[in-house]
């Protein structure tokens, strides 16, 4: 059990279809990425589940287009959440098994969350607008 909580981490919610395949893809990887791997499971295990009908609209779900700042360096950067094998960061795809796409995942409009960098080094990330993929008609 990790002990370091150095600040509250906010509410989060999910899709239950993607919390069950973030878990699987999680632990799939969990020996090349331990720590995002560790982070994301910590996120999923302490998400309020919902359908994907009744998610609210200003969630951060995968393939959602999210704008967020750094607190820390003040950067706004507005990124679209995928799986792994569809990142392309020059086209502003993140991965989920990123630290930042890990932090991102289940926050609303409006919530920060400090969340550590690749480097180990805490970041505030505070999302500006969400706004979620539309299935074709």
């Amino acid at each position: 059990m990790t002990t370091r909580k150095k600040a509250k981490r906010p509410p989060i919610h999910m899709i239950d279809t993607q919390a069950d395949s973030l878990t699987e893809l999680a632990l799939g990887k969990e020996e090349q990425l331990p720590q995002v791997c560790e982070l994301l499971l910590e996120e999923i295990n302490r998400a309020t589940i919902h359908s994907a009908a009744k998610i609210p609209a200003d969630v951060v779900t995968m393939q959602a287009t999210v704008t967020f700042v750094d607190e820390g360096t003040g950067a706004n950067r507005t990124v679209q959440l995928v799986y792994p094998g569809e990142a392309d960061i020059s086209a502003g795809r993140i991965s989920i098994l990123t630290p930042v796409g890990a932090g991102l995942i289940g926050l609303r409009e409006g919530q920060s969350i400090t969340w550590p960098d690749r480097e180990g080094h805490e970041r505030t990330l505070s999302i500006v607008k969400v706004e979620q993929a539309r299935a074709a008609a």
